[in-house]
This record gives C-alpha cells, structure tokens and sequence, in this order.
C-alpha cells in the first residue's frame, strides 16, 4: 500500500537513470573513484535493449549467442551488483524531474511493476545526476504500416532475445543503418526464414560514409569482427541485401501479406517504375534511432540542432552536476554509450578520466558521423506517405490531417499544435510520431527534439499522484 513519499537524500551520492551500456558503464566507473551510487532501470534487469536477456527463471544456458559483448554485460553486472555502495532500483520509473537553480534536479520515481498498483513512489536529491536514458527507434511511415504483421525491427529482435519467438516464417528487414543486420541474425536464430533485407541508402553513399579514409576505422575494429559475424549469417542462408530501396507499402486486411519495394533516389524519393511486389507474413522496419530526451528536457538540458543533448569534455551538460551519456548525446551504437558512461561516471565521482578513453571515445564518435553520413535519414521520405497514411497511432492523425490542419491554424507552439491537430496527445505522447511530425512540418514550427517536452515523463494513476502528497508536499495557503 502506498503510504507517501520515500525521499533519498544521497548525500555524496551519484544518481544514474538508466541501466543500459551507458548507465552500466557510468555507475561502475562512480564505484571505483568511491562515489555511492545508485542505479535505476525501468525493466526487470540490467542491460538495456541492447543487453535484453530472459528473466532470471526462464534463462538459457546459451543464452550468450545472442548477444555482442557478453562477457562485457557479464563484468559490469557483477561489479555493479556485488558492490556494497551501490544500490540498484529495478522497475524504477522516473516520472518527473524537478529543477534547481542551485542544485541537481529532484528525481521523482515510482518503483514496482509498470501494470501493478502497488508502486512506490519515491524521491531522489542526489549531489550529481547522470541521464542515460538511451534512444529507442524511430520507423517512417508508409501506407500500411500500422497493419498487423509490420513490426519495428526492435520490437522483432526484442521479441527473438527476450522471449525466443520469431515475428514470422517469411520476413522481410527494410531500413537503414546497420542495426538491420543483428535484427537479421535473431530472425534467422529463431526460425524465421528471412526473404531480404533492403537498404534505404545506396552504394555510392555507403561508399562515402564508410570507405572514405579507412585507416581510421582500424581503432573501430571491434565492429569489424561483429559486422562479420553478420555477414556470414546473410551468406550462408542466402539472404539477398538491397540497397537504395525499401518498403514504401504494406499490403493486407486483416495482417499483411505483401509489401512492394521501391528503388530510392540518393535523396530518398522513390524511383518511378521500379516497384515489385513482394509476399511475406512480416516485415520489420526501422530507419534509426532517436534519444529518449524527456528527461533532460525536463532538467533543462540543452540540445543542438539534431536534438541531442551537448555535453562537454566530461560529459557534464549545461545545468551543473547533471552529465549525461550514451545515445543521448548522438547515435554511436553500445561501444561509444560505454565510453561515454565511463567518462561520465569517472567526472561524476571527481576522478579524471584517462587519456586512453577519451581517445578511445573520439575515435567512435568519429564511428558515429560515418554512421550518419551513410544512413541518416534524407528528406525524400516524405513523398512516401499519401494523405490517408496513418501518423499518430494513438491519436488516428493522418499525414494530410497534419498537413492541412497546421496549414489551417498556423500555430507555432508545441502545446498549440498538439491540441489543434492532437498528433502526440496521446498515451505515447508523441514518443513514436513525434519526430516524424517535426519533419513533416517546417522546421520554423517545431525544432529536432521539440516534441519531447512532457511535465510528466512515463504515465502514473491519478491514485498514484494523490498518493504522492503529504501535508508536508501541500501548497500553503494565500
């Protein structure tokens, strides 16, 4: 039963919100320089989407062949856990952060199952606070993708690691970026027959992005060997991989059951004519990642152009004592998000961090800008959508809706918008359309990482909230 407030001091203490690469990696590096330290995550364990395993009951005893760096998930966890200033918090929801002027923010937290009723909610003061919060996928729309059947290539590879089902028997994998490959490997590892993967870049900017000044991507080589392992899943079943083409329709009543592939313009338009049909029972789609900025917006972090936090030299963010890392900062995949979180955790505890991994850091940061280069997202996906496309799942907002109504009213702020055209006011808030809608209109209207703003970060009950207040907590009156 819910009987008010717990507040954590944590004097002297480092507070990580997140239990990923990045956070993992912070919270270690804090220990070893003698902060105190506490973790939480939102799931039921530690190593986030990357590390996504099976619960403690229902674990395999290879369960390591679907994952990249075990042995590195293997070493923090038992740093991290086995630590006795370390406090780890599962099921630990930040629902709102408030702001200091003089001092870290305030953590407002429910900790227990997302779907029970029995959280407790609880606050945290800590003296430094490091967001590593991580990036979750962003999908582009098309006619059709909210049928049945079409899945984020997360959500199937999720599906794969943390329960062992395959999303189909015949898949198809469309998008951009790397990330498409280990999606392929886990279809492929748990029976799917997978009919092709399409590329949405073509082979010149592939070119460009990856084999412009190679020797540079010999501090990355790592990469190399986890890209190879890929590669010899698509050989040896014969998995075709297209490039500068992807799915620009999926077809069906009830689930799909086909999608027609389009050849794709160096800016992302399709190519008239070069349609075909293609029969599946699933697609998984996924053209990126996006940071999960909602709490750094709420501290009053500042984000560049891209909508990514900035950070300096320690990984310290513009409001003081709160730092922030991983794929807040930009999208650089599990090896950057560990370098980040050791600077991150090492500042946080006063330590310096050494020069081999700043270097180290540099070197896949510079892994990410070649990662952009070749895969980022280009402008002629708008022309994908037709009028009818849904955009706001939560909401039924079609593209043309957005279009016409924001024409219509010409509203300027994010608050405005949303209520006028209700595109990101639903349950997700915007977490799935939100970058997509300041896409589709103009850049004067909402700026990258807009739509991230929410008072209240993840859903809590009214009864929760009421919960929350204390005669201590009340306003007093006029």
């Amino acid at each position: 039963m819910i009987s008010g407030v717990r507040v954590f001091e944590a004097a002297g203490g480092v507070l990580v919100v997140g239990g990923g690469p990045a956070g993992m990696a912070a919270a270690a590096a804090a220990l070893r320089h003698g902060a105190r330290v506490t973790l939480l995550e939102a799931g039921y364990d530690l190593g986030g989407q990357y590390w996504r395993h099976l619960a403690d009951e229902r674990r395999g005893a290879h369960e390591h062949r679907l994952h990249h760096g075990w042995s590195t998930f293997q070493r923090l966890h038992e740093e991290i856990t086995g630590h006795p200033r370390c406090d780890v918090v599962l099921g630990g929801s930040v629902w709102a952060i408030d702001r200091h002027d003089d001092a870290p923010p305030v953590v407002h937290v429910m900790v227990g199952a997302p779907d029970g009723t029995d959280r407790e909610p609880r606050s945290y003061t800590p003296d430094r606070l490091i967001l590593a919060t991580g990036g979750q996928e962003r999908t582009l729309p098309f006619p059709g993708w909210d049928l049945p059947g079409v899945f984020t290539a997360g959500a199937a590879q999720a599906l794969a690691k943390g329960e062992r089902v395959a999303v189909g028997q015949r898949v198809l994998v469309a998008g951009a970026g790397p990330f498409l490959l280990p999606v392929v490997s886990s279809l492929i590892r748990t029976g799917a027959t997978v009919v092709g993967v399409a590329e949405a870049s073509g082979r010149r900017r592939l070119a460009r992005g990856w084999l412009t000044r190679p020797w540079e991507l010999a501090s990355t080589s790592s990469k190399a060997g986890e890209l190879g392992g890929y590669l010899k899943d698509l050989v040896r079943h014969r998995v075709p991989y297209w490039t500068g083409r992807t799915v620009v329709a999926a077809h069906g009543t009830d689930r799909v059951h086909s999608v027609t592939l389009a050849d794709l313009h160096p800016d992302w338009t399709r190519v008239e004519g070069s349609e075909r049909v293609v029969e599946v029972d699933a697609v998984c789609v996924s053209h990126g990642f996006v940071p999960r900025t909602e709490l750094a917006v709420a501290a009053g972090c500042q984000l560049d152009e891209q909508g990514f936090v900035i950070t300096a030299a320690g990984q310290q963010t513009s409001v003081p004592n709160v730092y922030s890392a991983g794929e807040l900062t930009g999208i650089g995949g599990a090896d950057l998000a560990l370098a980040e979180g050791e600077v991150a955790g090492t500042t946080a505890a006063g330590g310096v961090p050494r020069p081999s991994l700043i270097g180290q850091r540099k070197n896949l940061q510079n892994f990410a800008i070649r990662l952009e280069s070749a895969h980022g997202i280009r402008p002629g996906w708008q022309t994908w959508p037709d009028p009818q496309t849904m955009l706001c799942r939560c909401e039924d907002v079609t593209v043309g809706e957005l279009r016409d109504i924001a024409a219509k009213t010409q509203s300027r702020g994010l608050r405005s918008l949303k209520l006028t055209t209700r595109a990101g006011l639903g349950v997700c808030q915007g977490r799935t359309c939100g970058r997509n809608v300041e896409d589709l209109l103009s850049e004067s209207l909402l700026p990258a990482g807009r739509t991230s703003y929410r008072p209240i970060a993840t859903p809590v009950r009214l009864g929760e909230l009421a919960a929350t207040i204390t005669p201590e907590r009340e306003d007093p009156l006029p």
